[in-house]
């Protein structure tokens, strides 16, 4: 679990730099990429599904 976590703060820290550089390449998609899959593994998984599930609906009930 220590590995995978490391792993995942290595990925997210690389994800940062990547994007606030402003050109994302194929590579950089690709780290972005292994950081959703190794963070989907972690134990903030439900947390993250449950925020997105919540901020969906609250979007969806909004009316123009």
């Amino acid at each position: 679990m220590a590995i995978s976590i490391s792993l995942v703060l290595l990925l997210l820290i690389l994800a940062v730099i990547f994007l606030r550089n402003g050109g994302l390449k194929i590579t950089h998609a690709l780290v972005c990429a292994m950081l959703g899959f190794f963070l989907a593994g972690t134990s903030m998984a439900p947390t993250i599904q449950n925020g997105l599930t919540a901020t969906a609906d609250v979007v969806s009930s909004l009316k123009p």
